[in-house]
């Protein structure tokens, strides 16, 4: 039996008259039967009773007319769905990153997205650790990660999308702000308030800090960026941290933002497990924030103007 038996039998059964189906097919009325008879030969059972005034299912034509409508119904709809995914025009894009990053990478970028594309449905899912992050994106029904770039990891490409700068975060009675930059060895005598130990960024940072010959200890870890700034404002140090986007004409209230020039950019982006896998939803997402990043400052370059920006690499956060 095929779909379109099923089809024609389903609305015979509605219709209750084969020619009324052959008018709404555009076919004979024998075409009509014998789409019936090729599922009572598979079946080897009567599906219908013909009456004076046309055809009713017998007891087992209501069995498989019940069972046929649920299943055509689903995938008709399933159909439906994936005719939509494949316009863009609905649909849903799953993420996952950090506590943070929706706040200072996405804010504006899902706000246009939504505009855009009203019936499609964003997920996100926070990670709170690096590894965390590439086990979900590897094992879950997830599209996207939005991370730090690290250390490679197979299976997993990365697109890099904003280079950020370091800067030490101080209030603006700390002597430092009044500097233009901060160098290493400010770093070394300052109260450090750095990202936890487990996540690349640290990692990063400390390695450039022990090949100046600096290595800072007692220092103060914390969970996410946020935190480190509220922290900075109570007097328990001062944090370094990346320049975020938005950061970089106004920063964040009640702090002073020192660059640290000395130190490498950290670069954050995308990473997925394939992208060319991606469907066109997902894919209109990541550009989107992309695009967002690019303009609204913190050292973003736009993805086709990064080099080998399809190398498979890892990332955390």
């Amino acid at each position: 039996m095929t779909l379109d038996d099923l089809r024609v039998f389903i609305a015979v059964c509605r219709a209750g008259s084969l020619s009324a189906v052959a008018r709404d097919l555009s076919c004979t009325q024998s075409a009509v039967s014998q789409h019936v008879k090729r599922l009572e030969r598979e079946l080897s059972v009567s599906l219908l009773e013909r009456h004076a005034r046309g055809v009713v299912p017998t007891s087992a034509g209501r069995i498989l007319h019940a069972a046929a409508s649920d299943g055509i119904g689903g995938i008709d709809l399933a159909l439906r769905r994936l005719r939509d995914l494949v316009r863009g025009e609905s649909g849903w894009v799953r993420v996952t990153t950090g506590a943070t990053t929706v706040r200072h990478f996405m804010a504006d970028a899902i706000v246009g997205f939504r505009r855009r594309y009203p019936q499609v449905t964003l997920e996100f899912q926070t990670a709170s650790s690096s590894r965390a992050c590439f086990d979900a994106l590897a094992a879950d029904d997830l599209d996207l990660a939005w991370v730090t770039i690290g250390a490679p990891v197979r299976g997993i490409e990365q697109r890099p999308v904003a280079d950020l700068r370091w800067v030490l975060a101080v209030t603006p009675d700390d002597p430092l702000a009044a500097k233009r930059r901060a160098s290493l060895a400010d770093l070394a005598s300052a109260q450090l308030i750095r990202p936890p130990e487990a996540s690349s960024s640290r990692t990063q940072l400390d390695a450039a800090l022990a090949a100046a010959g600096l290595c800072p200890e007692g220092h103060t870890s914390v969970a996410d960026w946020d935190t480190a700034l509220l922290l900075t404002e109570l007097g328990v140090g001062q944090a370094v941290v990346p320049e975020l986007p938005g950061w970089r004409e106004t920063g964040p209230p009640g702090l002073r933002l020192v660059p640290v020039p000395e130190l490498p950019k950290l670069s954050v982006g995308w990473a997925v497990r394939r992208w060319d896998a991606l469907s066109p939803l997902a894919r209109a997402f990541a550009d989107t924030v992309a695009a967002d990043c690019a303009s609204g400052g913190g050292g973003a370059v736009p993805p086709q103007a990064r080099p080998g920006q399809g190398a498979s690499r890892a990332a955390r956060v």
